[in-house]
């Protein structure tokens, strides 16, 4: 066995990549990135009151603003 566990062959015998197909994830979450933007509070304050009426978390409403504003939906 080698090193980290890695055998040192070749997939071409074991796999016929001739009748692979392409996979699909539909459940996969596309990659998040933590960032810290700075907003006035009577702002973050509106922002929450409107996360409050529609029963959803104040930071996913900013995401799904965002996303639509830029045209990612």
């Amino acid at each position: 066995m080698a090193g980290a566990g890695w055998v040192p062959h070749d997939s071409i015998g074991y796999v016929d990549w001739s009748k692979a197909g392409r996979a699909r994830l539909p459940n996969l979450k596309p990659s998040t990135k933590s960032i810290s933007p700075r907003l006035p509070v009577a702002l973050l304050g509106r922002i929450k009151i409107a996360a409050n009426k529609r029963d959803v978390p104040y930071q996913s409403l900013i995401k799904t603003w965002l996303a639509e504003k830029a045209g990612c939906r």
